[in-house]
């Protein structure tokens, strides 16, 4: 009695069922191998009908040698496979290219097209792609990734050194490292988007097979309403699921909002990772701080590195100074770079703004760039910006007011003149800044917070017996309040 094809197939999916093994089997099943349909029979010749090219990609990554034994077992050793895919033109002869997910309308595809699948037992042990179709390995991305971001001007400094060098390691190995997903997360301005558009454009340098997509959270939720409304929503996971590096800014405007985005996203993300592909976030937060994101959403991002951006250090904020001059070709003097970095600390945005401004008042009134000038800058960008006083910022106008280097208050010397200008930089830490007593000590030698105190309380006595001290007082809290 000969068998039908859908006989065929029910045979094919009650082995392959049976052997499907994990956790996942079961969604696995109902995921890649029911929404199969078998076509005809011919011989020892089935067909079947796959509902995207997305299924050719990972039936042939992940399930081929199952296929194999299943279809062998109810048809024998001669039996051939045969698959159909619903194609759009875009495919059929030329590569695809797309800046924004594929759209494939129903009323538009051509009719199924058949890709011959030999399954023979003396063919070679490792099975021939049986599921290329012209194009799909050529399809070309609008990556939307900036030229201008690039690691090589991203200036490293303790405030993103392990950030950086993740970075690093995920463009070489992309997907093949513990860094997967990669989370760079930090406060507003501290060059988290620079960072990963750096990483995708490193990645595609090492790797230019590779297909490498940035996109904004508020794109990503924006394509994805828009699939919902033309009924393409299939079509955009199956895009999203063919990217090699897939890198999302922004995250955090997912929170308690776009619910239906954030569970296909959780799919997308699934998908990547199992595959082996890579994953990078940003968000002004880590992980555990994001509020209002699914929780199995969360949990996956922490499966990987979360590395946070801090605010640069000052020796970071003079070498950011200096990158960005000399990329413009403009030259500063270096006590114009000393200045403005020591009194714009908040972070690299607001940094590039000042300078900016300093060029454009400098062009604008065909004046040369001075310290006088950039001091009158400097002056309204901070009370627009609202400046904070860091110990940074004490440690350099103490030094500066006595003429001695700024590492002599990290020296261990017990000099006099030493001794007094450190005491006075931890008096006015306490004073002007919100730091605690042991980072305070932390920032002045090495300190802790008992030497602090102590020398709170004799900047305090000295200011009452000794009239030279209590000048020096009164003029440095004149400075901190230019």
């Amino acid at each position: 009695m000969e068998k039908d094809y859908q006989k065929v197939w029910d045979e094919c999916l009650s082995f392959i069922s049976d052997n499907l093994v994990g956790k996942e089997s079961e969604k696995a099943f109902a995921t890649w191998f029911k929404p199969i349909v078998p076509v005809k029979l011919d011989g020892n010749t089935l067909t079947i009908q796959v509902p995207s090219p997305f299924f050719y990609e990972w039936l042939e990554e992940n399930y081929a040698e199952m296929l194999k034994r299943a279809i062998e077992r109810s048809l024998g050793p001669e039996a051939r496979l045969q698959y159909s895919v619903m194609m759009d033109t875009s495919i059929d002869d030329k590569p695809i290219t797309a800046n924004l997910p594929m759209t494939r309308h129903a009323q538009t595809l051509n009719p199924p097209r058949e890709v011959p699948f030999t399954l023979n037992n003396d063919g070679p042990k490792v099975l021939p792609n049986p599921f290329v179709i012209p194009g799909i390995r050529k399809m070309r991305i609008n990556s939307q990734l900036s030229a201008s971001y690039t690691l090589h001007n991203y200036v490293e400094g303790e405030c993103n050194r392990l950030a950086r060098a993740a970075g690093y390691a995920v463009a070489d190995k992309p997907g093949k490292t513990a860094f997967n997903p990669l989370m760079l997360y930090g406060g507003v301005g501290l060059g988290k988007t620079h960072l990963a558009n750096a990483i995708g454009l490193k990645t595609k340098e090492l790797h230019p097979d590779l297909t490498v997509l940035y996109v904004t959270s508020e794109q990503f939720m924006q394509q994805y309403a828009d699939a919902g409304r033309n009924g393409t929503t299939s079509d955009f996971v199956h895009f999203y699921e063919l990217i090699d590096v897939l890198i999302v800014d922004d995250i955090q405007f997912w929170s308690n909002k776009a619910g239906r985005t954030q569970e296909a996203f959780f799919h997308i993300f699934n998908t990547l990772h199992q595959a082996g592909k890579q994953i990078i976030i940003t968000s002004d937060k880590a992980p555990s701080e994001l509020q209002g994101l699914e929780t199995r959403l969360t949990s996956r991002l922490k499966w990987g590195l979360a590395a946070e951006l801090l605010p640069p250090d000052v020796e970071t904020r003079m070498n950011i100074l200096r990158e960005k001059q000399a990329s413009d070709g403009v030259e500063m003097p270096e006590e114009v770079i000393e200045y403005i970095a020591y009194n714009i600390n908040t972070n690299v945005r607001e940094l590039e703004g000042a300078r900016i401004s300093l060029m454009a008042q400098s062009s604008l009134n065909h004046r040369d760039i001075t310290l006088d000038l950039a001091r009158q800058m400097v002056d309204r960008f901070v009370k627009s910006t609202n400046r904070e006083v860091t110990i940074e910022y004490i440690q350099k106008v103490v030094c500066d007011y006595f003429n001695i280097p700024i590492d002599s208050i990290q020296s261990r010397t017990r000099k006099r003149e030493i001794v007094q200008a450190r005491q006075l930089t931890m008096y006015f830490a306490k004073k002007l800044t919100k730091s605690s007593l042991a980072i305070i000590g932390l920032q002045c030698g090495n300190k802790d917070h008992a030497t602090v105190l102590h020398a709170c309380k004799t900047v305090t006595n000295l200011a009452e017996t000794d009239r030279q001290f209590k000048g020096w007082i009164d003029e440095l809290d004149k400075k901190f309040k230019e």
